[in-house]
């Protein structure tokens, strides 16, 4: 009697804490503010077919498990063996089976399999279908950071090239080209799509649109190195407005500094750091103060007058222009103005706001091995450039105003 009645019990508990965290789990308890990597919150229409597949999946599932665990436990507690009996005696008689039972248990889940196919088939078709007015993004995954370049009129040529902070229009399709320069990454921002592999050689297509202005984080997903648990991805989706604002301002040079701390941190910039980083429109072999050229619509692939092409680098022409740098592990502005760790949803910036953390840009430049793990004897990674403190704070000068 007292088996019986633990059975019952744990059956109970059991079932129990499946309903309460399938429940918790369908209803994304888990909310982006706290959890930002949560698939379950969806956030945009991509994500929004994943989610209504995933709903119907986890119930049929569910209940599926739910049955066969009773079953499981109910044969368990009737047929189990008592201290009493004897072995060979009382045993019940050996047969075939129920064919009715076994051709009823093949069907039913053949049944339920193809009609789940059929849901699943038809939320793939829709994961690759664009809007008319979508923007075309090319993702290069590289050790250990996101590179995002821009076609903003889809004519085939680069207007945009950022790092670390991919800005979008809230509300607007996305077409991503993800690529690998190095290894094999995957990149994923759960509230908006799922995941994608970024293969050396080829081109995956993925499909990302954000319904709300807000800031949503990713995380590679593929083990890529030293550093892959800190390859971290964000999108800043803003109002059209606001996007268009950002589009004018990232297809501007910069403004030429003008403060001699500035101008010595230009210089040190194009003796230290040219070699792998790129600023758009600064002129190396020209006289000092170097000169920006008017770039309205830059072609990064060809047209090399006035650019540097970056090495394995992030390109800082408009590196103020982000929210974070170092593959979103540091804040580019202070207080209140920084972005959070965690994804917020409903507003976003174009242009930061605040002061710079200056503090934050020092302490990478003194040595980027103490904030990321990386392997620069094996180009991988930024390298420590053992610069003096003098030249760290004139870098940061010129670096706070790519803006």
């Amino acid at each position: 009697m007292r088996n019986k009645r633990n059975a019952t019990i744990a059956l109970v508990l059991g079932t129990l804490a499946c309903l309460v965290s399938g429940w918790l789990l369908l209803r994304g308890a888990t909310s982006l503010e706290t959890f930002p990597l949560n698939t379950l919150n969806p956030q945009g229409r991509k994500a929004d077919i994943i989610y209504s597949l995933v709903v119907p999946v986890f119930a049929i599932a569910g209940l599926v498990f739910i049955l066969v665990e009773v079953g499981v436990l109910w044969m368990a507690a009737r047929f189990r063996r008592n201290h009493d009996d004897v072995e060979g005696v009382g045993e019940p008689v050996q047969v075939h089976g129920n064919t009715g039972l076994e051709i009823g248990w093949t069907i039913v889940p053949a049944v339920i399999l193809a009609v789940v196919a059929v849901f699943n088939a038809n939320a793939i078709l829709q994961m690759d279908d664009t809007n008319a007015d979508a923007i075309d993004v090319t993702v290069v995954g590289q050790q250990w950071w996101w590179e995002y370049r821009y076609d903003i009129d889809s004519d085939g040529t680069v207007d945009i090239i950022t790092a670390t902070q991919m800005v979008i229009p809230a509300g607007r399709d996305v077409k991503l080209a993800i690529q690998s320069r190095d290894v094999i990454h995957s990149f994923w921002i759960p509230a908006l799509n799922g995941k994608m592999d970024a293969v050396p050689g080829r081109t995956h297509p993925l499909v990302i649109e954000a319904a709300d202005p807000g800031i949503y984080e990713g995380q590679c997903t593929e083990f890529c190195g030293l550093s892959h648990g800190v390859m971290r991805m964000q999108v800043k989706a803003l109002e059209p407005a606001a996007y268009d604002e950002w589009v004018q301002r990232m297809t501007t040079a910069p403004e030429q500094p003008t403060d001699e701390k500035a101008l010595a941190g230009q210089e040190v910039f194009v003796q230290q750091c040219t070699s792998c980083h790129q600023i758009n429109g600064l002129e190396p072999g020209a006289e000092a103060p170097y000169l920006y050229a008017d770039l309205p619509n830059p072609n990064y692939g060809e047209d090399v007058g006035s650019t540097l092409l970056s090495q394995n680098a992030p390109n800082l022409t408009h590196l103020m222009m982000r929210d974070t740098f170092a593959g979103n592990l540091l804040d580019l502005y202070q207080g209140d103005s920084a972005v959070a760790v965690e994804t917020t949803v409903g507003s976003a910036e174009a242009v930061p706001s605040g002061e710079p953390d200056t503090n934050n840009l020092k302490k990478w430049l003194r040595n980027p091995e103490d904030i990321k793990p990386m392997d620069p004897e094996n180009n991988q990674g930024m390298p420590n450039l053992g610069l003096s403190e003098e030249q760290i704070d004139q870098l940061v000068a010129f670096l706070v105003t790519l803006k």
